[in-house]
């Protein structure tokens, strides 16, 4: 047999059942990784980002330029935040998410160390203790909890082959997410800790906890959180963030400063119109009008200067990122892939509507970004590490 005899060019042949693609002698299989790699939900990664940097440029040029300095200073460390966390997906895209299996122990074990030191050494800002300031840059360990989180938790509720989950690995599913939680309250950082909630809670309905569990807990949480107000653990800020939002229209100058800044986030969205004010100028959003505009309201900053059509495309891409992860889930071979997905959609499910929610004032200020768009290191880093670790379940799916 002539070595051309067992050339293909561009054709397809069977090796141990498994469906290969050759070129020349060179085989590579349809299972491999890199040929599994979901381009549409990358595709709406990088939209959010673009948006996010655009939004992130035009909310903080006109402080800058009123200081004297570099208009681009603010984009220009959020650019260099997107490598970073292109590189972390990347990472964790090439990395089997079974053999992260192993590992989720150690990484939540890091992680909850990380948010003991942080209210120990943490800078405090806002009346919080957040993150570690290091000068150039800053460290929020919350947000790199939620990662570690979903993973433990995924690899935990996985561990056994059951269709409902026994009331004892219930608690125990429970007890993980208490230690991370308690700790995120004690910063005080209620908008992370609800993020937490929401995936441990995803994660529980599709393993099959029964419903009575979920109902009793539930009303735990909920006698809790009332315990934690009445103990005075929650800030003082925070609870005017409550009173804020169920009297929107009061005039009580304690409040006035958390209703005027949801109220000028809901009149940039709203007089945006279809088209927008047109980029740079929106008069609230150049105005400076709206304080932490470019990290809690940065939905407003859209939604002013391109109106219906760039809010209703971020949203648009929002919900084609958080449909690619629940194909992902349904696609996936094994029950840790599946939970992985599920856990990452209920979590940025969550903390987007939050964002937008309380930007249109139908939901409380909470202080969560919006994924992928919000400026900051610490979340846009967190997050790209749940889509590649997502990314790596769809791409070993055939395995």
């Amino acid at each position: 047999m002539g070595i051309f005899d067992n050339l293909q060019l561009g054709g397809r042949t069977s090796l141990g059942g498994r469906s290969t693609s050759t070129v020349g002698n060179l085989r590579r299989s349809m299972a491999d990784p890199a040929r599994n790699i979901d381009w549409i939900l990358m595709f709406a990664t990088v939209g959010l980002s673009i948006i996010g940097a655009i939004a992130v440029y035009s909310c903080t040029r006109p402080r800058l330029l009123a200081q004297g300095l570099d208009p681009y200073y603010f984009l220009q460390r959020q650019i260099i935040y997107l490598i970073v966390a292109a590189v972390a997906m990347v990472v964790l895209m090439a990395a089997d998410y079974e053999w992260l299996r192993g590992r989720s122990e150690f990484l939540f074990g890091a992680s909850l160390i990380a948010l003991i030191l942080v209210l120990v050494a943490g800078s405090v800002s806002g009346g919080a203790r957040l993150s570690f300031d290091f000068g150039f840059a800053s460290f929020q360990p919350a947000e790199f909890t939620k990662f570690t989180l979903l993973l433990m938790l995924a690899t935990y509720l996985a561990e056994e082959e059951v269709a409902e989950v026994s009331y004892q690995r219930f608690l125990t599913t429970l007890l993980i997410l208490g230690a991370a939680v308690g700790l995120i309250l004690l910063q005080p950082d209620l908008g992370s800790a609800s993020v937490l909630i929401a995936c441990a809670m995803g994660l529980l309905l599709i393993a099959g906890a029964k419903w009575k569990y979920i109902a009793s807990i539930t009303l735990l949480a909920t006698v809790s959180a009332i315990a934690v107000v009445v103990s005075g653990v929650i800030k003082t800020y925070q609870i005017k963030r409550i009173e804020a939002f169920l009297n929107q229209n009061t005039t009580e100058e304690a409040l006035k400063s958390v209703v005027l800044q949801v109220r000028f986030a809901k009149r940039a969205v709203s007089t945006g119109g279809i088209t927008g004010k047109g980029f740079l100028k929106g008069p609230l959003t150049n105005g400076g009008f709206i304080p932490v505009q470019s990290t809690d309201f940065i939905f407003s900053a859209i939604g002013e200067q391109f109106g219906m059509i760039g809010a209703g495309l971020t949203i648009v891409l929002m919900a084609l990122l958080l449909w690619r992860i629940w194909r992902i889930g349904r696609l996936a071979r094994t029950r840790l892939g599946q939970f992985i997905a599920i856990g990452a959609f209920t979590m940025i499910l969550w903390q987007s509507f939050q964002n937008i929610a309380m930007t249109i004032g139908i939901m409380p200020v909470s202080g969560l970004p919006l994924p992928f768009v919000s400026y900051g290191g610490s979340h846009l880093v967190a997050f790209a590490m749940i889509i590649g670790l997502v990314q790596s379940v769809h791409m070993r799916r055939l395995r």
